[in-house]
């Protein structure tokens, strides 16, 4: 009951539309703690289990397990803490990764496609490359590295329809997203505040009431993306860009290349 109270609350604090700081989101949770920085399994113990056809590992700690090319597909990591783990190269299609802890977490090169990620907290996880192709993803992701990686029909977007613990949505605040494509995706309502988003390709996607402001958006590609209410404000782009994102809030604010 406990813990579920400290899911809870932070998930309050992560979801609330104020302006909230990742320090400020975390206070009161002790990341020394063991079930925050130790692992109660051993890789040897998750592969045997996989093997044996276990795929349950809510509530687990493993945090900084090598799990680095694994087969986690549809594996429930539900609540499960992998802070610091190693999952680089790792196969986690259709995994449950709701309410998981994946701070600074290595997901280099991972597949996550139609994973679910809701209220995860992931601030300054390394995901270069990796696939999160029609994932739903609503957690913190503030800090985190995710050059060149792949959100194509992704739903990264806020949930209208439970909001008891505040907005539910991605958070990408100061995000590395260089060369990222989201074509297709949803990211209504989504935080993009000072997202480094380079080159990104965001090519029909929805970013109606997202929240870019500070970002820098040279050479990404807005082409038939909705941008209705999009913030722009002190956000970079290029002139050629202005066109498709005519609708968008504050772009006499944004500065261009």
């Amino acid at each position: 009951m406990k813990g579920l109270l400290m899911r809870a609350a932070v998930g309050a604090l992560l979801f609330s539309p104020a302006p909230l700081s990742a320090q400020d989101m975390l206070q009161g949770v002790d990341l020394s703690q063991p079930a925050y920085s130790q692992s109660e399994l051993t890789r040897a113990e998750v592969e045997a289990a996989l093997k044996a056809g276990k795929s349950d590992f809510s509530g687990k700690s493993l945090n900084g397990l090598d799990l680095s090319g694994l087969d986690l597909s549809h594996v429930n990591f539900r609540a499960a803490r992998l802070n610091k783990a190693r999952l680089s190269g790792a196969k986690l299609d259709g995994a449950i990764l709701d309410q998981a802890w994946l701070m600074q977490a290595d997901l280099t090169g991972a597949s996550l496609k139609g994973a679910q990620a809701f209220a995860a907290q992931m601030q300054r996880l390394r995901g270069d490359g990796a696939d999160f192709s029609g994932a739903r993803l609503a957690g913190d992701l503030t800090g985190a590295s995710l050059r060149g990686a792949k959100f194509e029909g992704a739903n990264l977007s806020a949930d209208m329809k439970n909001q008891s613990m505040g907005l539910m949505r991605a958070v990408l605040r100061s995000t590395y997203l260089e060369g990222a494509r989201f074509g297709k995706a949803n990211l209504m309502s989504a935080d993009l505040r000072f997202a480094h988003a380079a080159g990104a390709d965001f090519r029909n996607a929805n970013l109606m009431n997202a929240d870019a402001s500070g970002a820098d958006f040279t050479g990404a590609l807005f082409d038939g993306a909705m941008t209705k209410d999009l913030d722009l404000d002190s956000a970079q782009i290029d002139a050629a860009a202005e066109a498709a994102l005519a609708p968008a809030q504050h772009l006499d604010r944004a500065r261009r290349q």
